[in-house]
């Protein structure tokens, strides 16, 4: 048995000042307030690993690289970074290469290296292209949204509901048991509610790659936050969104329907330079990624830890409510309910925080 304290344990029911924590055989055994007899590791703070839902890499190494042990590698720096739980985001490519990829990233979910597959694209707007290579944007023709939802173990797709077909492919996903996402997308305030009506469940990084918020349109933006089933992602690195926008959605939105992602890409925890994301030249200046012809932000280089910290002392949410942003509500999204929480029975992928917030040691299952 492994016994870990803190100085505060946040948990479902509340923060425990002090706490204790006890782990046996991967799983929480006990979660008591007070300090134990003994302690095999001390923190300012414990809280559960991190689930990120949308990541493209990191430490160097791409999920679209189709290659086994850099994509493991992706998700060995994440781990080590307080990611417990994350899933493989693809950018937009051919459909074979998307397969392709999709197949490899199927293995390591098999042996739990990830939790799934999220296809950020093909079937994306021209418009709100963002990162994505415009020569392989395509409309969502069935063929072909069947045959990537045919791979082993995709979690999401997201997709444009204003692209021809758009609605119906909403749909064809959410009968396969996959989450539909919308994203990079000019629809308007009322296709956009129609696109919550054919089940979409989320919202993919919200504000960005999306049309603007406009009193008099208010396009999707106001229509996915109006939507009761449909949890918004915040990228809060502090590059893609204000922090005063990731408070303000954490409060509108709510702790249930909030959930916080890195869309790392593989330059993240790596210096700044000359990169690549889907085909295309990414340079990153003082931390941030952006497409060396448009300079379109390209990503972020961030970790789940990072957003998670600035969420709290940037931002101003509270810890309890940033715990439940970056762990518990994306491991309901994945129905993950094994995880997601410090409470007995779950597994024990654990996060000890330092006084700043910061890393000190991460504790998987």
């Amino acid at each position: 048995m492994t016994v870990l304290s803190a100085d505060k344990v946040v948990t479902p029911g509340g923060i425990l000042e002090p706490g204790w924590v006890s782990v046996e055989d991967g799983r929480i055994a006990r979660v008591e307030h007070g300090r134990p007899e003994r302690a095999d590791h001390h923190a300012h703070v414990i809280v559960p690993g991190f689930v990120d839902v949308h990541c493209h890499g990191g430490g160097g190494a791409s999920f679209d690289s189709a290659d086994h042990e850099e994509c493991a590698r992706a998700a060995a720096y994440h781990r080590e970074h307080g990611t417990t739980t994350l899933v493989a985001s693809l950018v937009t490519a051919a459909p074979d290469d998307l397969e392709r990829r999709a197949s490899v990233l199927a293995e390591l979910a098999d042996d739990g290296v990830v939790a799934g597959i999220h296809y950020e694209g093909p079937f994306l707007s021209l418009a709100r292209k963002g990162a994505h290579n415009p020569a392989l944007l395509r409309t969502p023709d069935p063929t072909t949204v069947d045959r990537l939802l045919k791979v082993p173990r995709v979690r999401m797709m997201t997709l444009a509901p204003e692209l021809d077909g758009g609605l119906d492919a909403l749909r064809r996903v959410r009968d396969a048991g996959v989450i539909p996402a919308v994203g990079h997308t000019d629809a308007t305030y009322d296709v956009a509610v129609e696109a919550t009506r054919a089940g979409a469940r989320v919202a993919t990084h919200l504000f960005n790659g999306m049309r603007p918020l406009h009193h008099r349109e208010p396009g999707p933006i106001l229509a996915l936050l109006e939507a009761p089933d449909v949890v918004v992602e915040l990228v809060g690195d502090g590059v893609h969104l204000h922090p005063s926008i990731v408070a303000h959605i954490a409060r509108v939105a709510g702790g249930a329907r909030t959930a916080l992602v890195t869309d790392a890409v593989a330059a993240a925890g790596m210096a700044d330079g000359e990169y690549r994301l889907g085909g295309l030249d990414v340079e990153v200046r003082d931390g941030v990624a952006r497409l060396a012809e448009s300079g379109s932000i390209a990503g972020s280089t961030a970790t789940a830890a990072a957003v998670f910290r600035r969420t709290v002392l940037t931002s101003g949410v509270a810890l309890s409510e940033a715990v439940r942003l970056a762990a518990t509500t994306p491991a309901t999204l994945l129905g993950l309910t094994d995880r997601g929480a410090v409470a007995p029975g779950l597994r024990a992928d654990l996060v000890l925080l330092d006084e700043d917030l910061r890393v000190q040691t991460v504790v998987t299952a």
